[in-house]
């Protein structure tokens, strides 16, 4: 057996870097940091061959002293703590006091500096660990390093490296995710010396714009909660934006970007009533609480955390971004629909819209629709009525305001097309209407409302429907009887093979029955009892909604689909069905008159 003996601090270091550097982007990461925690308000970064080659950054900081220089080079010097007290409410980016040491043990680095207390910049020089003796250089301001040739002394960790490319790629990701972090802070990104962003300082609104784009932008809502101890802001996306990876999903909390995996729960909880199927949400939020309350010295890489309140917090976020989804109107677009006309055709986007919904919307005026479509709203009935059963009586005519007499979001009805989409005008243009799928999320929703306040009603069949079952469904029926009572289902095994139906919930009276009961069946089945009451319960219940929705191909007459439209005012998350595609979209009269070239 080999003596042990203290290991060179080089080797240390090298050994170090293995955790802290695992590639250009991590040196980056790394560098940005102590650019932030040094006061910047302006930062320059410079890559050559993806980071490989050279890693440039330069700040407008406060800089390091003389005297200083060497001693930031060594592991574990750092200004950012000096007790076990700091520790446990960490302010700053930076403070395991490694990281520089780290980059310098694995590259060729230079280190300059210009702080207040010396009359002109210094700059040291790293290879292999050794530093050289401080110099005068030309700086006038802040701090400049030079990462050259990383892992030129550890080949076998350099040939792992991945293409110029790739490496860049990881590069630009840090880099975002530092900008976003600091809208006040203005940055400039180079690769191979050419320009790949430029970031003015500015609101957060106008960096995410300039990082996301503008679709994420039009696309995403506002949030803003906050709590006795903490807040939650940023800019959720609609589920109609979803992703096919979690490239843009931004968390930071107090200012550092983190991968949390309570954190990825609750955010996709908020989304799974509403998300198309293995798509990812986009958002880019804001957490704020009390340092004591979050521990980061977690990893070495400091994007692993632990809340104190862990599932308080995980609570507060999930219910903040549901209920934002639930209800995403914004001041933007409230503004935007009181604009003239030619302000608005400067506005519209060269692609069909779907805008949000605000909850609760409209009211229909009922004047306005008898002079639109020539009918006595007093005397012709609804068939409608049937899908929706709690649906109130129309007012008897009355004195309209101006208010009133303006179009709802989503207008009148002008027909169907192809049995399949519902046609509507409103102040803006044509709404288009995908009948089943805004139908189904209605009906979602009323289940969802009745099963939480246990009043889901019961609609007893004047015929009870018999239908032959195999030995699987009538053992479900037998043993769940109560589940199937609190569903709104009154179900019994005739015989060994045949199961009779004696009343279903009232608003599935219009399903296929028999289908929609073995649906269910075969849920519990799966399931459980227990889990379709709770954790399974959505999917139950959209199950149980897609039944009932009106199907393609079932005409409907104005007064329906005006029915329809007016219930997708009042309905949570009616811009999406249950599995997050789309309900409607809006095409403005601008972009009409764009396609027919009107006025030109």
């Amino acid at each position: 057996m080999a003596n042990i003996k203290l290991l060179p601090e080089l080797l240390i270091n090298q050994i170090a870097a293995g955790e802290v550097v695992e590639r250009p982007a991590s040196a980056l990461k790394e560098i940005l940091e102590n650019c932030i925690d040094a006061n910047s308000t302006k930062i320059s970064i410079q890559l050559t061959q993806g980071g490989i080659k050279l890693i440039r950054v330069t700040d407008n900081g406060i800089g390091i002293s003389k005297d200083e220089l060497a001693l930031a080079l060594s592991r574990h010097t750092t200004s950012k703590i000096n007790t076990l007290d700091d520790l446990e409410s960490i302010e700053s980016l930076g403070f395991r006091g490694e990281a520089l040491a780290s980059i310098a043990a694995v590259s060729r680095m230079s280190l300059a500096s210009f702080h207040k207390d010396n009359q002109h910049a210094w700059q040291v020089l790293v290879t292999d660990g050794r530093i050289s003796q401080p110099e005068p250089t030309t700086l006038t301001a802040g701090t400049t390093i030079n990462i050259n040739d990383l892992y030129y002394n550890i080949p076998a960790r350099r040939k792992f490296l991945k293409t110029e490319a790739t490496e860049f790629s990881h590069c630009e990701e840090i880099f975002k995710r530092i900008a976003l972090s600091r809208s006040e802070i203005e940055f400039s990104f180079q690769h191979n010396g050419k320009t790949r962003h430029h970031l003015d300082q500015g609101d957060l609104e106008q960096r995410i714009s300039a990082i996301l784009g503008d679709e994420f932008k039009q696309s995403a809502v506002f949030v803003d909660e906050q709590t006795v101890d903490v807040r939650l802001y940023g800019m959720a996306a609609l589920p109609a934006y979803s992703q096919p990876t979690r490239k843009a999903q931004y968390f930071f909390v107090n200012g550092r970007f983190i991968r949390d995996k309570l954190i990825a729960h609750a955010l996709r909880q908020a989304y799974c009533d509403v998300l198309h199927l293995n798509r990812h949400p986009a958002f880019v939020l804001f957490l704020e609480t009390d340092p004591k309350e979050v521990d980061i010295n977690v990893h070495p890489t400091k994007t692993e955390v632990r809340f104190r309140n862990s599932r308080t917090l995980h609570q507060f976020i999930y219910h903040t971004i549901n209920k934002r989804l639930a209800s995403p109107s914004r001041s933007t677009e409230i503004r935007e629909l009181h604009q003239s006309e030619p302000e608005r055709k400067n506005t519209y986007p060269s692609y069909p819209q779907q805008n949000k919904l605000p909850f609760n919307a409209a009211t229909q005026p009922s004047s306005f629709y008898q002079t639109l479509f020539k009918t006595n709203t007093q005397t012709q009935p609804t068939p409608l009525a049937d899908f929706f059963p709690d649906t109130q009586t129309k007012p008897q005519p009355r004195i309209i305001t101006n208010e009133e007499q303006k179009l709802p979001l989503l207008g009148f009805a002008l027909g169907q097309l192809c049995g399949i989409y519902i046609l509507a005008q409103n102040e803006r243009g044509l709404i288009i209407v995908d009948m089943h799928a805004a139908h189904e999320r209605i009906v979602y929703e009323k289940l969802k409302t009745a099963l939480n306040n246990k009043t889901i009603t019961t609609q007893s069949l004047l015929i009870p429907i018999t239908f032959q079952a195999d030995s699987l469904d009538i053992i479900t029926v037998e043993e769940n009887n109560n589940t199937l009572s609190k569903l709104g289902f009154e179900i019994a095994a005739l015989s060994p093979t045949v199961l009779i139906i004696r009343a279903v919930p009232v608003i599935l009276q219009h399903a296929d029955t028999v289908k929609l009961v073995c649906d269910v069946l075969k849920e519990i089945r799966e399931f459980g009892a227990s889990q379709v009451l709770t954790e399974k319960r959505n999917e139950l219940l959209s199950t149980m909604a897609c039944h009932s929705a009106v199907r393609a191909n079932n005409l409907l007459d104005i007064t329906e689909m005006n029915a329809l439209l007016r219930e997708m005012e009042t309905t949570e998350r009616a811009d999406q069905c249950n599995h997050g595609r789309p309900t409607w979209y809006e095409i403005s009269l601008a972009e009409l008159d764009k396609m027919f070239m009107r006025g030109k």
